[in-house]
């Protein structure tokens, strides 16, 4: 896609006063957009999107309105479960750039007022990892393997596992080794993929090494991290038995107490605070660690984002919840109450690299099935976007979510690649739907995406009306609600720094969820009729393409200054 005078008028244009300037720290309402760095834009011709695609569009992120860059893991890797099997955290992949390159994207970030995040992968190395491909060349017992999990199996000839751990993507949790000899070994543990070994964070050298990979890219110059499985890291002594996993469940416990959530990790996330403060108070500039945590409880939740460890953790629920006004506020109401204690704020979530798109889940879809009533889940999904940006906290986007793209529900077996897809025998679909490669142009080859080979993942041809290109000129596309939405959300103070304070029918029971913020209302209409709109208020933006006159149409949004 050519960059329109818009988008030229965006790069020369200079950064918002508001932006460099960290009188309150940045990431407490910040609007950061998530890029699945193989999925976005393919500037070499491979097929694979890169950082040359990130840095090339850049200025349209500048115009869309975000604060911040997450870029999905770029480090080199086999690629087993596309680069969250890390195999060398200091440097980036060939396929996606070189350092050279990523230093060019933080640079260019900065100047258009952007901030970069970068995914961090603590809980587990590929084991193609130096120090996996030392531990399994090493002795039982030895230093080389204390910072792996290795263990002796259990029954004749340790030929079963040392316990009935499940692997999140399907199967054990355990991968036997292979002697020297060519006879079975001990087993290692693996909490995803077999090919991503878990490392052994009561091992102090897991620890130095954490510290040495953050300051590495703080000195590159990122401005926080994103967090992979941060509830993850530590393991109960003696790894027991879970008590709740039968072995022929086909994927892990989330709860097993003894794998996830153990006191342990607060400790690693109070040393990476101090370690990105001392940054902060050598520059002046706040940085963000945002953990993805993956525990049910808010108030759980929350403990993570106490004041001397993470800024900030994945508020997960709006991806489980139903389009529904009394299960919106539920969700809502519990967040804010639970965060709040800890003095952070909530970090809302819509999309992301892991679930199913927000319009697909809203049209009653599924991957691996029907597509659902796709207009109905693109109403939902516009109307789902004024709610969330008008809530106290940060917002994190996913890419693609701007332009109104559902999930891509029926690849054919045969080019899923997502591990979780495999390790389960093909009972569950995996991830694949919601990482096709973008379409930044419906009339170009690949849709913009790339102007060489086949992207990684094939397009449908229904990307062509979703294209960037072909929004631009349609006043009442997706993408246009977004930038207007981002725009007005930065410009309203009461927006910025005022509480939720809840309006309309107790506990939304007649359908519409509705809140004000200072001077902004917000009106969420889930209900089967349309409503009247509120008395004696002006319409700032609606999530329908025709402004409501009268009455607020069923499955819209509205903002309105009151």
């Amino acid at each position: 896609m050519t960059l329109t005078a818009a988008d030229d008028a965006a790069v020369a244009a200079p950064a918002p006063a508001s932006v460099p300037v960290d009188l309150a720290p940045w990431w407490r309402t910040a609007v950061v957009y998530q890029i699945y760095v193989r999925s976005f834009r393919d500037s070499t011709g491979t097929g694979t999107g890169d950082l040359g695609g990130v840095l090339e569009r850049l200025p349209y992120l500048r115009r869309l309105g975000v604060d911040a860059v997450w870029l999905s893991p770029f480090y080199p890797s086999p690629q087993h479960d596309h680069g969250y099997d890390v195999a060398d955290y200091h440097g980036v992949d060939p396929r996606f750039g070189d350092l050279d390159l990523m230093r060019r994207v933080i640079d260019r970030a900065h100047g258009l007022g952007l901030r970069i995040v970068v995914d961090i992968v603590p809980n587990h190395c590929s084991t193609e990892h130096p120090w996996f491909a030392a531990a399994l060349a090493a002795a039982p017992g030895s230093r080389e393997r204390a910072l792996f999990h290795f263990a002796d199996g259990r029954g004749r000839d340790g030929a079963e596992p040392p316990n009935n751990w499940r692997s999140i993507f399907g199967g054990s949790s355990w991968a036997r080794t292979t002697a020297a000899d060519g006879t079975p070994g001990q087993w290692y543990l693996h909490s995803f993929a077999p090919e991503q070994a878990d490392f052994n964070w009561a091992d102090a050298r897991v620890g130095d090494y954490f510290d040495s990979v953050l300051r590495f890219w703080l000195d590159l110059g990122v401005d926080g991290f994103r967090i992979d499985v941060a509830h993850g890291l530590h393991k109960q002594d003696g790894l027991p038995d879970d008590p709740h996993a039968a072995l022929d469940e086909s994927t892990g416990d989330p709860v097993n107490s003894a794998a996830w959530n153990r006191p342990e990790v607060h400790d690693v996330w109070r040393r990476w605070r101090a370690l990105t403060d001392a940054y902060e108070r050598r520059d002046g500039r706040a940085r963000v660690l945002v953990g993805e945590i993956g525990v049910l409880d808010p108030r759980e939740l929350a403990r993570y984002q106490r004041p001397d460890e993470l800024h900030q953790s994945f508020f997960f629920e709006f991806l489980r919840t139903d389009w529904d006004a009394v299960a919106f506020r539920d969700v809502i109401g519990r967040g804010l109450a639970a965060i709040a204690a800890s003095g952070s704020g909530v970090s809302w979530v819509l999309n992301n690299h892991d679930m199913p798109r927000a319009v697909t889940r809203y049209a009653g879809g599924e991957p691996g099935g029907r597509p659902g009533d796709t207009a109905l889940g693109e109403r939902r999904a516009r109307a789902a976007l004024l709610m969330m940006l008008a809530l106290p906290g940060s917002v994190y986007l996913y890419q693609g979510e701007e332009l109104g793209l559902p999930e891509v529900v029926d690849l054919p077996a045969e080019v899923l690649q997502d591990p979780m897809f495999h390790r389960s025998g093909g009972a569950r679909r995996g991830r694949d739907g919601c990482r096709v490669p973008l379409p930044w142009s419906g009339a170009e080859s690949s849709y913009g995406f790339t102007t060489g080979a086949a992207p990684w993942l094939p397009q449908p041809d229904w990307f062509a009306a979703y294209g960037a290109a072909e929004q631009e000129h349609r006043g009442d596309s997706t993408l246009h609600l977004y930038r207007a939405a981002l725009a007005l959300r930065s410009a309203l103070p009461g927006l910025r720094d005022s509480d939720l304070t809840w309006t309309g029918a107790p506990d939304a029971a007649d359908g519409v969820l509705s809140f004000r913020r200072g001077r902004l209302l917000c009106t969420v209409n889930c209900g089967p009729a349309p409503v009247p709109v509120p008395e004696a208020a002006v319409l700032l933006l609606s999530s329908d393409p025709e402004p409501p006159v009268g009455k607020q149409p069923t499955d819209s949004a509205a903002w309105w200054l009151v």
